[in-house]
């Protein structure tokens, strides 16, 4: 299976007036949104607290993290998100995906809605 993409719009909770478009990697195996911090500053979405993140290669790390609204595919959530520095992927994460009812199609590498699971 390849590398999935999606291009997103990302708003500020706050001043919905505020917003971009940003490709992400869709990434099952990161649990929050990872986002370029000059494109979160940018949008005046301010940190909120701080994370520690445990790296592939085994090393932890801190990141801020804020709150945006992240749109994809006629959905949208708020989502917590991490400031990613410039040595960081911007991705989307599990958390992101499964609150907009997305999944990742093994087959086709896309993804398809499936709605949200009520328990």
């Amino acid at each position: 299976m390849g590398l999935t993409y999606v291009k997103t719009r990302v708003s500020n909770l706050l001043k919905p007036e505020l917003k971009t478009e940003l490709d992400l990697l869709v990434d099952t195996g990161s649990v929050l949104t990872w986002m370029p911090r000059k494109t979160l500053e940018g949008l005046g979405i301010i940190p909120r607290g701080v994370r520690q993140f445990k790296t592939i290669e085994g090393k932890t790390i801190d990141r801020e993290t804020g709150v945006a609204v992240i749109e994809y595919g006629g959905q949208e959530v708020v989502s917590e998100v991490v400031f990613a520095e410039e040595s960081d992927g911007a991705v989307m994460g599990v958390t992101t995906l499964e609150g907009l009812g997305f999944r990742v199609n093994p087959v086709t590498g896309k993804l398809e809605y499936v709605g949200l699971l009520a328990v």
